[in-house]
């Protein structure tokens, strides 16, 4: 499986950045975060994302990084290489 591009918390593209902020709260959190903890987290950490980007962000999470993110039980995000 290729390698995932890795995104970028100074880009230009909004959802560029919530996937660099979701990655690294992850990073942070080796147990993984719930659904709602991440979404909070996120909106918390820049006012200016607008909420449904954030959903949307997140629910993509899996499809775009499957070589980094796994959800090991429903609403549960967590890193791979956490498994």
């Amino acid at each position: 499986m290729p390698k995932s591009p890795e995104p970028d918390k100074q880009s230009l593209k909004v959802t560029e950045r919530i996937n660099a902020t979701a990655l690294e709260l992850l990073e942070k959190h080796p147990e993984g975060l719930r659904w709602s903890e991440l979404t909070s987290m996120i909106r918390n950490s820049d006012p200016t994302f607008h909420p449904k980007t954030v959903n949307g962000c997140i629910w993509k999470l899996l499809e775009k990084y499957p070589d980094r993110v796994y959800k090991p039980s429903k609403g549960l995000f967590r890193l791979l290489k956490y498994k």
